[in-house]
């Protein structure tokens, strides 16, 4: 009120009037102005008198909800519920190659946070996502892949059993350790657990000099710090030894009395569940902080991808469960392929040596095959395999989720040239060429659940696209086209002409149906970021144009012959068809021309020293157009004589026939 008086006096002294506005009801309205205009500037202050040295962080990990409602693909595209069939390092002996993948956090999806701009306080509350899960990979520290390794290349099983060594010192360092071997019973793997039982002995002697130099990792157990469990599987699983041991003799003499299995049928992931499920005592303790009494590792020697994929999810689950890391001695996966070719040897001397080639699954390298289905010009037969850089999908990722690795072994990794069949050793795979793995790094297939690889590729219709062409059936793209026309008569040529047309005409609406097939993937070509798909898409679409370009322009040279060609020699009589960089057979096939040619150039010059670069320059290396040439063919008849002439001595043909040579086995199922 006193406000009020005081504003009341101030306006008569200015005015000379007695009224004023703050006169009757109006003192109370500004009084109560006031106040509230006072109140509102003292409450908007209060919160910034905290405790300004406390505040707090909330981290918070993406939650992923259950998406199966949205997995399903559009209707032109159908991805089966398991995986399909037509589908994982080292100082090795000489050299070191590698394909790691490092991360201090395991997770079901693989996510790449966007980065945010944080500010430093002096004290901060840290609340984590208690969804994220730890690695389970042995010995953690900052330079060691934690979540696995895709694969590591060797050019021998001693080179990975080095590594594997090294593994095992680790791990003793930690704890104690159980060490359990599978190893396949199949023919094709004799040679190479023979080979395993002659390194047992340097890895136990190792680990005994190492032992009794009183090194930590042993000192500090009071009982045996190393046992060994022996394991075989085929069409079944068989545990060798009775109980984990540390005596070597009784090792050895477990993995030389395992029988061959005769079946062909590789049941590997059950053998790694049952394995893991077996000694889940030494890792299950009483209460969340005690320690477990061992650590458990299991390494599998196969050279196949497994008759039982199927359980890949169950044995990941078990593993991961009780911290069990899985090390595979595998074998390379060819490039986008199932199968490999094998070449197999009689293992008993009496029986004839010749190589025999068989088929093994041995691919792909990714849950599905992301390369399309279509030959090389001139190719009567599929080309020959090439390296794909990582190991089959299901055994690497198994290997990749634990916290193992994936050892890729072929004794042809560090030839510097393609590899012709006289090169393979026995029980090998013939792949043409082998590439760097520090370039395929960038590379890496996407180790996933089915669900999260299907999630990734419903985003995107090229990666849709790129799928459904590549389970499309094989396309040819002119295997044996004729090129060689003799004209005894214009009805003869026009005949040959016309007859050499169903080629192409049998191929072209094949061709085009693949193009039609990834065209609708072309508007998300540009938001792409893996260079895996990147590659694999530019590849594809420059192959599938090129197949375009060559079987339409075949069919116009052929059509044009057929209007009339006229020999510059008049002693000429036949028409060559050669290939040739110029497209004369129209405007529209010389820009689709240019668009291929676009397409494969780019795979080479942003992926070099990569398979899909090598096929892309395969691709470049045979011209897209056509010209007709012209030379002289004799067709008269031979004239190879007759009648009787003057008969040589009687020979003795007993004498002259060639030795018996060994009986020949069947190939069995490798």
């Amino acid at each position: 009120m006193r406000l009020v008086e005081g504003l009341r006096t101030w306006w008569q002294m200015q005015t000379g009037e007695e009224d004023t506005p703050f006169d009757g009801d109006s003192s109370a309205f500004f009084a109560s102005l006031t106040f509230h205009l006072v109140l509102l500037i003292v409450l908007g202050f209060l919160p910034l008198r905290g405790n300004e040295n406390e505040s707090q962080v909330t981290l918070t990990a993406p939650v992923y909800e259950d998406l199966e409602d949205e997995l399903e693909l559009p209707e032109q595209f159908f991805f089966s519920e398991q995986p399909t069939p037509d589908e994982i390092g080292a100082n090795s002996e000489q050299g070191s190659q590698e394909a790691l993948s490092e991360a201090p956090v395991v997770a079901e999806v693989s996510d790449v946070p966007t980065p945010l701009e944080t500010e430093v306080v002096e004290a901060a509350d840290l609340r984590v996502n208690e969804a994220i899960e730890i690695a389970t990979g042995l010995h953690f520290n900052e330079n060691l892949a934690v979540k696995g390794a895709a694969g590591e290349g060797t050019t021998g099983a001693s080179g990975a059993i080095d590594r594997i060594t090294h593994e095992i010192l680790l791990s003793l360092e930690e704890r104690k350790t159980l060490v359990v071997w599978l190893f396949d019973q199949s023919g094709s793997l004799n040679r190479q657990r023979q080979t395993i039982v002659d390194r047992f002995d340097r890895i136990y002697e190792e680990l005994g000099v190492i032992e009794a130099a009183g090194n930590p990792a042993f000192a500090k157990h009071e009982d045996k710090p190393l046992l060994t469990s022996i394991i075989g599987f085929g069409n079944n699983v068989q545990l060798r030894t009775k109980e984990p041991t540390d005596n070597l003799a009784e090792i050895k003499e477990a993995v030389q009395g395992i029988p061959q299995d005769e079946t062909g049928n590789e049941r590997v992931f059950s053998a790694i569940y049952m394995a893991a499920k077996q000694f889940t005592k030494y890792r299950i303790t009483s209460s969340p902080d005690d320690e477990p009494d061992r650590n458990v590792m299991l390494i599998v020697l196969t050279d196949e991808v497994g008759d039982d994929q199927d359980g890949l999810d169950q044995t990941v689950k078990m593993c991961r469960r009780y911290e069990m890391p899985v090390y595979v001695v595998g074998v390379p996966a060819p490039f986008g392929r199932r199968e490999t070719m094998v070449k197999w040897v009689d293992p008993d001397p009496k029986f004839d040596q010749t190589p025999q080639w068989g088929r093994v699954d041995q691919g792909p390298e990714s849950f599905l095959p992301e390369r399309i289905k279509l030959r090389f010009f001139g190719d009567e037969k599929d080309d020959n395999p090439i390296d794909s850089g990582f190991g089959p999908f299901s055994l690497t990722r198994l290997c990749y989720e634990t916290g193992g690795i994936y050892f890729a072994v072929h004794p042809n990794r560090n030839v510097k040239r393609e590899v012709n069949r006289k090169d393979v050793a026995e029980f090998s795979a013939h792949l043409t060429h082998f590439f760097d793995p520090r370039i395929m790094r960038r590379y890496r297939p996407e180790y996933v659940s089915a669900q999260e690889y299907r999630r990734r590729v419903n985003a995107s219709t090229m990666r849709q696209s790129l799928l459904q062409a590549a389970q499309m059936s094989w396309v040819g793209q002119m295997e044996t086209p004729a090129l060689e026309f003799v004209k005894a008569s214009e009805a003869e040529f026009g005949a040959d002409l016309s007859e050499a047309q169903k080629t192409s005409a049998k191929l072209e609406p094949k061709v085009l149906a693949l193009l039609q097939v990834l065209q609708l993937g072309e508007k998300d070509r540009k938001k792409e970021l893996s260079p895996r798909w990147q590659a694999g898409f530019d590849l594809s679409m420059g192959r599938v144009l090129a197949a375009q370009v060559r079987t339409s322009s075949y069919n116009g040279m052929l059509a044009k012959a057929k209007r009339g060609l006229k020999f510059k020699d008049t002693k000429n009589n036949t028409w060559l068809l050669e290939p040739d960089d110029d497209i004369s057979v129209g405007s529209k096939l010389k820009r689709t021309g240019d668009e291929a040619r676009t397409y494969l150039q780019r795979v080479i010059d942003d992926h070099p020293g990569t398979p899909w670069a090598l096929l892309a320059k395969k691709e470049l290396d045979v011209p897209l157009g056509w010209k007709w040439t012209e030379k002289f063919t004799d067709v008269s008849p031979d004239n190879n004589g007759g009648g009787g002439g003057n008969a040589g001595p009687a020979t003795n043909d007993k004498k002259k026939m060639i030795k018996k040579g060994p009986p020949k086995r069947k190939l069995p199922k490798l």
